[in-house]
């Protein structure tokens, strides 16, 4: 390829190649789009195009790259712990694609500070929530003398340093994708999911770097961060960094018991969820079997009474009156103490909302009241909260020191979220977080899949009036 010159240039999202013909050796990614009658690859091949090239001593020009390089010296607010140093390193040395994976609490945002002064180059923040977006503009601002863009919540605006949501970036990435040379996608277990993962696919970036406590995912799809963003180049987890640099935590599971009532019904239901799967040879344990199970329930009265049957179980396991006595024990004996409530459902939340006078935080909680509710908690105006997902990841909450898990999913990501709300460093501070579980149900399994991390390795087992009633 080095006979004449090449003209490598961005185009909606991809890569193209003019002055080659058809039948010329090519880097492996691009493919011949006979629409345009030229060799066409994904934008994300960028920097292994680039070095091919040089390589191979190609003569090219290189039109496709739009960033530009600045010196940004950071002042930074603290200084780097060893671990954060130890990650950038191992990030550098892998040429600065990489997935660097600290619990929360840890100072995700920190590493990613001095990614940016290392690189140097025009960067491009993905974010989840509009409220992290906010978040980290407030940050760079403080921490860089550059310009911040935003791109999202009503902001169309470009700068050296830009921050944007999975949502956005989707949308304008192929326009704007070759205007960034670093890239980094903070909770990047959000990447591969769906259309997120075209805000990677469609950039150009050289530079990647993805931040995240959790990026296992139930689907198995974080393989997928290597392609998109490169290898996990550093990893250490909360009971690694417990004492020193996150708060000290200990983990108690209470188990309940349910009523007479409570256990009649559930048996009932369960009993015929149960015959409906053996009649049609489902099993759950396969990777199809929920969806089987899904499918049957759609094809007759039968299957939509055993559907029912299975949201009634569940429903009377993840909603005990016995975890209602434990979790009113729990608020009486960590009264002085700022504390999460977790649950699987919003229904749930609003009912303890309801009995124990507690806010109650869900996805339709105005933007302008959740943030009034989490300055009130900030602030020791307001002790306890009670949320199902939306508190899960994006907030800054410090002073919370005790969670209480009343019911969730299997999802091992999610507990250690749930756990990292708790975490981060205060005087004097010990964590605690309290997953209460009924007992003979279903939902024991999903106790046991949730906790398979090594930060619950130390799980003290309690009685319900063991540990509460003293």
């Amino acid at each position: 390829m080095s006979e004449s010159r090449v003209v490598l240039s961005f185009d909606a999202g991809t890569l193209v190649l003019e002055g080659v013909a058809r039948e010329r050796a090519v880097p492996a990614p691009f493919r011949w789009d006979e629409r345009v009658l030229r060799h066409r690859a994904p934008a994300w091949a960028y920097r292994h195009v680039v070095k091919d090239f040089i390589r191979r001593q190609t003569n090219f020009s290189d039109q496709a790259r739009a960033y530009l390089k600045f010196d940004f010296p950071t002042k930074l607010l603290v200084e780097p712990r060893p671990y954060q140093q130890q990650a950038i390193r191992e990030w550098r040395r892998a040429e600065r694609c990489g997935v660097i994976i600290l619990p929360t609490g840890a100072g995700k945002s920190l590493v990613a500070q001095l990614a940016i002064e290392l690189c140097g180059r025009s960067t491009l923040v993905v974010v989840p929530t509009i409220d992290l977006m906010n978040q980290w503009y407030d940050l760079l601002l403080s921490c860089f003398r550059a310009e911040v863009g935003l791109i999202g919540g009503g902001y169309f605006e470009i700068g050296a340093l830009t921050i944007t949501t999975y949502a956005s970036a989707f949308r304008f990435m192929e326009r704007l994708g070759n205007q960034f040379g670093l890239i980094i996608f903070d909770e990047c277990h959000h990447l591969p999911s769906g259309i997120h993962r075209y805000a990677a696919e469609m950039s150009l970036a050289p530079f990647r770097l993805g931040l995240t406590a959790t990026p296992e995912r139930a689907d198995g799809a974080e393989r997928e961060l290597t392609r998109l963003i490169g290898p996990v180049v550093y990893r250490r987890g909360a009971h690694e960094l417990a004492g020193e640099y996150l708060a000290d935590y200990s983990v108690v599971r209470i188990n309940v018991r349910l009523g007479p009532d409570e256990r009649a019904a559930y048996e009932h239901e369960r009993a015929i969820f149960r015959r409906f799967l053996q009649e049609q040879g489902i099993e759950l344990s396969t990777l199809d079997g929920w969806q089987r199970f899904v499918a049957a329930s759609a094809r007759s009265e039968q299957g939509r009474r055993a559907l029912l049957a299975y949201r009634e179980s569940k429903r009377i396991a993840l909603g005990t009156n016995g975890k209602l006595r434990v979790l009113a024990e729990l608020l009486q004996r960590h009264r002085r103490e700022r504390t999460l409530i977790f649950t699987a459902e919003n229904e749930m939340v609003y009912r303890l909302s309801e009995q124990f006078f507690i806010p109650a935080i869900t996805h339709q909680t105005g933007v302008k009241e959740r943030r009034e509710w989490l300055e009130a908690f900030n602030a020791g105006e307001v002790l306890a909260l009670a949320t199902s997902k939306v508190l899960n990841e994006g907030i800054n909450i410090p002073a919370a020191s005790v969670a209480v898990v009343l019911s969730g999913s299997g999802s091992e990501r999610e507990h250690i979220q749930r756990l990292g709300r708790i975490l981060r460093k205060q005087p004097d501070k010990e964590a605690i977080l309290y997953e209460v579980v009924a007992g003979e149900t279903t939902e024991e399994h999903i106790s046991q899949r949730r906790s398979a991390g090594a930060q619950f390795n130390d799980v003290t087992y309690e009685r319900p009036q063991a540990r509460l009633m003293r």
